[in-house]
This record gives C-alpha cells, sequence and structure tokens, in this order.
C-alpha cells in the first residue's frame, strides 16, 4: 500500500450526527460561488432540505453564523458565506492538509516512526438534536442548585440549572466555552403573542420549516443571530396551532431540561 492509497478524513461529530465533514465543507464552497444554498445543493449533488439542514448544524456550533440567508429570489432566495464560514473552511482545509501528510508518513515510515502524528477522537454520543457552542457568563451558586448563564449568540443567552457537583466537575466559570444540549422533544412551542416576560429560556422566532411524520412534527425555529431551535411536538398540536413556515411562535425550554459538556 502507497500514500496515494490513504484518504485521511477529518470530520467533527457530535451527539452521533455530522456537524463538520468534508461535504459539508465543499456545501460552504460551494455557497460562497453561486451565492445561494439551492444552487450550492445542486452543485454538490444533495437535497435542497440536507443543505438547510447542514447550514443550520453548523451555524449553532459557531459562535457568530456561518451563513446568512435572505427570502425570496431565484432558487429559494440568496445566502452569503460571512467571515466566520470562510475561516471555517480555510482551517479545516488547512487541518486536513495536514492529516494527509500524517497518512503519507505513517504509511511510507510506519507509526513507530512518526513522532508529531496526532489523533483526535470525539466520542461523545448524545441523542440531542439541539446543540449551542455556548460561553459562560455567570454562575449562581446555590446551596444544592446552581443557575449557569452562558451566551449563545451576541443577542441571545440561555439558563442552566445544575448541581454543586457539576459545576466543579466540568469547571464552569466566566468566559469557559461549553456545549448545550436540549433534546428537541423538551422545546415547547408557543403563540408568539404569549407572556413570558418572566420566564427563562423563551426565544422569539419565526418557523423556518415543518416536517410531518406519522405522530409527530419536526419544527425548525430562527431564533436570530443565525441560530435556529428544533422542536419535536405532537403533529396534532401543530395542526391546532397553524404552525407553518413563516409564523411567528415563542420556543422555550426549562433550565434543567439544558445537557452541558466540556473538554
Amino acid at each position: 500500500m502507497t500514500s496515494k492509497d490513504v484518504d485521511a478524513t477529518l470530520s467533527f461529530r457530535r451527539g452521533g450526527r455530522l456537524l463538520i465533514g468534508r461535504d459539508r465543507i465543499m456545501l460552504l464552497e460551494a455557497v460562497t460561488r453561486h451565492g445561494s444554498i439551492s444552487k450550492a445543493a445542486d452543485a454538490v449533488g444533495t437535497s435542497y432540505k440536507t443543505a438547510w439542514d447542514a447550514v443550520n448544524a453548523i451555524n449553532n456550533l459557531l459562535p457568530h453564523p456561518a451563513v446568512l440567508t435572505r427570502a425570496g429570489g431565484d432558487g429559494g432566495g440568496g445566502a452569503v458565506v460571512t467571515e466566520e464560514g470562510r475561516r471555517l473552511i480555510d482551517a479545516f482545509r488547512s487541518i486536513e492538509q495536514k492529516l494527509a501528510k500524517m497518512s503519507a508518513v505513517i504509511t511510507e515510515e510506519g507509526i513507530t516512526d512518526c513522532q508529531e502524528a496526532l489523533f483526535w477522537g470525539l466520542g461523545v454520543k448524545i441523542s440531542a438534536r439541539n446543540a449551542f457552542r455556548c460561553t459562560v457568563v455567570q454562575v449562581k451558586k446555590a446551596p444544592v442548585d446552581v443557575d449557569v448563564l452562558l451566551k449563545i449568540s451576541e443577542r441571545s443567552e440561555i439558563v442552566v440549572t445544575v448541581t454543586n457537583r457539576s459545576v466543579a466537575e466540568l469547571g464552569l466559570e466566566p468566559g469557559r466555552t461549553a456545549m448545550a444540549f436540549i433534546k428537541a422533544s423538551l422545546v415547547t412551542l408557543l403563540p408568539a403573542d404569549a407572556l413570558c416576560d418572566k420566564i427563562r429560556n423563551a426565544f422569539p422566532g419565526t418557523i423556518l420549516e415543518r416536517t410531518d411524520g406519522s405522530v409527530n412534527a419536526e419544527i425548525l425555529v430562527n431564533i436570530g443571530a443565525g441560530k435556529t431551535i428544533i422542536a419535536v411536538i405532537g403533529r396534532d398540536i401543530a395542526d391546532n396551532m397553524a404552525l407553518q413556515g413563516g409564523v411567528p411562535v415563542v420556543a422555550l425550554f426549562k433550565p434543567s431540561h439544558v445537557i452541558l459538556a466540556t473538554d
């Protein structure tokens, strides 16, 4: 076997779902060229929904959105890759090139002589559909429970309730980066005019997409600043609320329903 036979593939997964991989970087590059998610999907040979889901996953992972979209126009509206997105593309391609060089060294010299080879393993598997990269803003301690305030974007913050022990084990303190996970089935949707001023983790937004199953409906909600949240509710409830694309809603979840993770 020669180094040409080895293909070093870089991917980042969380909760069993692909967040960033070669295909998604190629999609971002196609959006850069075509200025449209629909046209980019055609260019890389995937469906519009798959491309849209990929963009949402990447935007939720980063502190600032990689892709900004605007409604209307040909092909489902325009899209632009932001500076954050371009940095992501450059970083991914740079790491991928280094992995390719590592694979060549390993196949030609063996692992024993490859002193600089580094391997990363992201083995965490979580079923939560919603994953947000956050920055800890404040830790409010109490005898048992602790409220942790985290920023997920310049305009949005969430409150998470954990134990004092979890705070210590996760090393939660202001400025620390963490991942927040919320199961889609634990996200509630209310009408836009619902009184939620005093409710924690209540985010006004607009429905981007609804996908119906035999029993449940999956609702994708834009909560602003390039962030989205997915709710899975009963299809009958979605019908009664007349939930569909463009409808304003409030997405909310309990502070105790958030799972935090740190590296």
